[in-house]
């Protein structure tokens, strides 16, 4: 887990250090500074310092795992890694929510982008409880 904070780390000063000079740079340019390119990169920055802070967060309450280890042998990471749903259809129906916000973006329809934001709340719940059976049932 310490690997991966440490590449999430080097990835926020990169993409800071990037986002400063592409800034400056275009900038200085005839036709200015170019926001698009500009504020993608600052907001990746700031995507990779918030993944970067999860991880340092969960690494704290978790054991040492193998990939922290020098010596190491690939042996050590087998096992069960978690719980997948082959034959869920809820992911489906979030990405066909997405869509909708999408279109009702683009097309600037207020209505289709509250119908799609709630379509996908709906959906993004079901997906979470899927498995759920209630503290009755256990």
């Amino acid at each position: 887990m310490n690997a991966t904070v440490r590449i999430f780390d080097g990835l926020v000063v990169f993409l800071a250090i990037l986002a400063i000079a592409y800034t400056y740079l275009t900038g200085t340019s005839r036709t200015g500074i170019e926001w698009v390119g500009s504020t993608s990169l600052v907001l990746s920055a700031g995507l990779c310092l918030l993944i970067g802070g999860y991880l340092r967060f969960v690494a704290r309450r978790i054991s040492t795992l193998p990939e922290d280890y020098e010596e190491a042998e690939i042996s050590d990471g087998a096992g069960e890694l978690g719980f997948f749903s082959p034959h869920s259809f809820w992911p489906f129906f979030i990405a066909f929510s997405i869509l909708i916000i999408g279109f009702g973006a683009a097309f600037w329809n207020w209505w289709v982008l509250l119908g799609g934001a709630t379509a996908l709340i709906i959906t993004a719940c079901a997906l979470v409880f899927e498995y759920h059976w209630g503290r009755e049932k256990h």
